[in-house]
């Protein structure tokens, strides 16, 4: 097994253990790993073939033993997977298991002996980090974005109640033995918390925007200019599928072509449900909404700064009350005042950002009642609106912020009284 580090005294050694990484459209891959190096740290990779999100692999990869690659200065270690990401339950189990059970057995022969093994996600990698972390002394930072078995459930996955009680148990099992965890939220912890879980061994880091891809494309709050159209637009941008609840945003469209005639809603993505969307929206004549195709993200910071309102709904279900929609913080960025239909922590984050306002998700009356306000703004309120969400966003949430805290975090968990910080 490999244990030699040619990095400085000052460095950690960091391991990414995570399922998924570049070319995979993976924003907590590459650019972090680079950030963290550096910051004079030794990081090296652990994952799997690329194949997210299509289920099959990219070009110029093929499935073998193991790979080994170097992606702008950073070593990647590849090793077997089923790829798979449909629907199929089984598919998606096998994609899961299989990854897991070729980096726990040959993880241990491929990677350096690291003072840190960071998880991305995936409770199925608790075995693989937890041998490595028995070999090597190394701590287990484990960032969790889904919290299982919850997400699973949500996700139609799995259903069978003595599958879900195993797998509860799993979890448990996993979550109790990192040596320290990582939200997206405060009601995240809580949640862990209720289950078991030592408040000290949480922390709470923000996820950050894909800042490089489109930052050249937002517009100073404020310097940004409202474009002489003669319609106020509100924008929604990404999934338009059913935990969206858009049917809520036609409701309001049709309540706004009386009394607000000047609003324009634009849903630009795609999704399982749009093209009912569509074809309810032609049903009801509403004219003031516009459908458009999904845009590369070096597009969207334009479209962005174009819009007068930001919109993000999700149905009102209690998942989504500790749940902050990637789509805030990209919001936020783009310095533009944002409508949150959405209750508990992102609402909060909007709330103290001062960026936006609030209404009910699945109200489109709550809906009419925001945009309303925001309309009978001056300009300079709404401008200010907007650069407080920008400000707020680098102050707290940006990817420097980020890679500060997670650094931070580790230094932390590599010294001997990590569960006791």
């Amino acid at each position: 097994m490999s244990t030699g580090w040619c990095g400085g005294s000052d460095g950690m050694r960091v391991l990414f253990l995570t399922q998924w990484f570049q070319p995979e459209p993976f924003f907590k891959g590459l650019p972090f790993a680079k950030a963290l190096a550096d910051r004079g740290h030794d990081v090296e990779v652990l994952t799997g073939f690329p194949n997210y999100p299509g289920g099959t692999l990219y070009p110029g990869y093929r499935v073998k033993a193991c790979q080994r690659e170097v992606i702008d200065g950073i070593i990647v270690h590849r090793v077997p997977l089923y790829p798979s990401h449909d629907l199929s339950t089984l598919r998606r189990i096998i994609n899961y298991v299989s990854f897991s059970l070729t980096s726990f057995i040959l993880g241990p022969w491929l990677v350096k002996k690291p003072d840190v093994i960071y998880v991305y996600n995936l409770v199925t990698l608790g075995p693989t980090a937890f041998l490595l972390r028995l070999i090597t002394g190394a701590r287990v930072v484990i960032d969790v974005q889904d919290l299982w078995p919850d997400s699973v459930v949500n996700s139609g996955m799995m259903r069978n109640r003595h599958a879900l009680r195993l797998l509860n148990g799993f979890c448990r099992g996993v979550y109790q033995r990192a040596d320290l965890l990582t939200v997206l939220s405060p009601g995240f912890k809580e949640k862990l918390v209720e289950r078991g879980m030592q408040p000290r061994d949480i922390h709470v880091i923000y996820n950050w925007c894909d800042e490089s891809s489109f930052a050249m494309n937002v517009r100073l709050p404020e310097t940004a200019q409202n474009d002489a159209k003669g319609s106020f637009d509100v924008l929604f941008a990404g999934t338009m599928g059913s935990v969206q609840g858009l049917d809520t945003v036609l409701d309001c469209a049709l309540m706004c072509k009386e009394t607000l005639p000047a609003v324009r809603f634009i849903l630009i993505g795609g999704g399982a449900e749009r093209r009912r969307l569509e074809r309810r929206s032609c049903e009801l004549g509403l004219d003031n909404v516009s459908f458009l195709p999904p845009r590369p993200m070096d597009e969207m910071g334009e479209l962005y700064s174009l819009a007068d309102a930001l919109l993000v709904h999700l149905k009102d279900e209690p998942v989504f009350h500790i749940t902050i929609p990637s789509k805030t913080q990209a919001y936020l960025y783009a310095g533009k005042p944002i409508i949150m239909a959405v209750r508990g922590d992102a609402a909060r984050l909007v709330r103290d950002a001062g960026a936006g306002l609030q209404c009910e998700p699945e109200d489109p009356e709550s809906m009419m009642t925001a945009i309303r306000l925001l309309y009978e703004m001056s300009d300079d309120e709404r401008r200010s609106m907007g650069e407080r969400g920008y400000r707020y966003y680098l102050d707290n949430l940006s990817f420097s912020e980020g890679v500060k805290s997670f650094e931070k975090l580790m230094q932390v968990a590599s010294k001997e009284d990590a569960r006791g910080a």
